[in-house]
């Protein structure tokens, strides 16, 4: 095979997993500048801001007290969650990381099924007995009962989840390898989206009642962009 042929080959191969991680910092640190530009931070537009001078930057700045306190308690599963990307706090911007805050409610608290597409996560229990797992792509499970100071990681898009097997509350730390690592929580997504009662229905089993529980459980259906009514 000729020379040229084979860096074709190489490069071909190597792009995809290039492009699909967050890009690497091309200086030490950007801190988004919204003041001047009349709009709140938002995440997707992030990457038009410029950057604050570094001159005008503070410790403060690179410090973030949103985590020190549960969020709101969900009254259904007893999961809190706080989620952390630039959004919230704009010092990760560039950095290709993000972070968040899960609380679990004694006996049986849950954080269900869910994955990131865009992100890896490790896990740190800070306090508290937590059941946590991954399934991966052949349907395997890895799970245990993580104490106190054990961490677990949860390969990128691979379906994870966490409960309080202890008698106290628990909580757990996450760290992503994106700063945007999106979220997708299969109950939600499949009963509360808006997919057809019909696919639904078949795929899973379920009679029409069934399907009308789940559904009211899970939330209103989403925005459709599907054709095909229910």
């Amino acid at each position: 095979m000729a020379a040229h042929h084979l860096l074709l080959l190489l490069l071909a191969a190597l792009l995809p997993a290039a492009a699909t991680a967050d890009p690497d910092a091309v200086q030490d640190y950007c801190v988004p500048d919204a003041g001047g530009c009349g709009r709140p931070v938002e995440l997707a537009l992030l990457p038009s801001y410029p950057c604050r001078s570094p001159a005008n930057l503070t410790a403060s700045d690179f410090a973030f007290a949103g985590v020190r306190a549960a969020g709101n308690f969900s009254a259904d599963t007893g999961f809190a969650g706080v989620s952390v990307t630039p959004a919230q706090f704009p010092a990760l911007h560039t950095l290709g990381v993000s972070f968040a805050r899960a609380d679990l409610s004694a006996a049986g608290g849950v954080n269900p099924p869910h994955y990131h597409p865009r992100a890896t996560e490790t896990a740190l229990v800070l306090a508290g007995r937590v059941y946590a797992g991954f399934v991966d792509s052949g349907g395997r499970i890895f799970a245990k009962v993580l104490e106190k100071g054990e961490v677990m990681v949860f390969p990128r898009a691979m379906v994870h989840f966490q409960m309080n097997v202890g008698d106290e509350p628990a909580t757990v730390y996450g760290t992503f390898n994106s700063e945007n690592p999106g979220i997708v929580r299969i109950p939600a997504t499949v009963f509360g989206s808006g997919i057809s009662g019909g696919v639904l229905e078949r795929a899973f089993g379920l009679s029409p009642a069934e399907l009308r529980r789940l559904e009211k459980r899970f939330g209103p259906p989403k925005t459709k962009l599907s054709e095909m009514d229910d």
